[in-house]
């Protein structure tokens, strides 16, 4: 955030063998119930060259046609106004997008948002509202979050 300056990200799977990697203190979210649900995929974001400190955290499940965004949280050094990093959230859902890709699924993600958060997805993660909370990215909105956030 104070300098302006990009990193390169890597995102990968978060297996229960490695649960010790996450700080409790630094979620808001019980990730270990996350990790343990077999539905359920969880991926960490790091920077390359910092691969122990993980900046955030997002939870999907396969539903045959799209994907299901369960949680998605950035670190606590990563929130508010004292953030150190920006772009945390929705380079993980451009990462659940292109997991959706691979899967056949055209880059479908689904996910409900807490009601105040809504415009705030309409406008960073190009989401549309479909009623009450349940908001999806379709197509299109994928693959610009996914040019967003990497490089091929």
């Amino acid at each position: 955030v104070n300098t302006g300056e990009v990193f390169d990200t890597e995102i990968s799977m978060l297996q229960l063998e490695n649960i010790e990697e996450i700080v409790v203190s630094d979620w808001q979210f019980d990730w270990t119930a996350e990790i343990n649900d077999k539905t359920k995929c969880v991926y960490k974001l790091t920077i390359v060259n910092t691969p122990e400190i993980i900046h955030g955290l997002i939870s999907i499940e396969d539903k045959t046609d799209h994907y299901f965004m369960h949680l998605i949280e950035s670190a606590e050094f990563n929130k508010k106004n004292n953030k150190m990093y920006l772009g945390v959230p929705g380079n993980l859902v451009a990462y659940a997008c292109k997991v959706s890709f691979e899967k056949g699924y055209a880059g479908f993600i689904a996910f409900d948002a807490k009601s105040s958060l809504i415009k705030h997805y309409k406008e960073t993660l190009y989401a549309t509202h479909f009623r009450g909370l349940r908001m999806f990215i379709e197509t299109k909105a994928a693959l610009r979050l996914i040019s967003k956030y990497f490089k091929s």
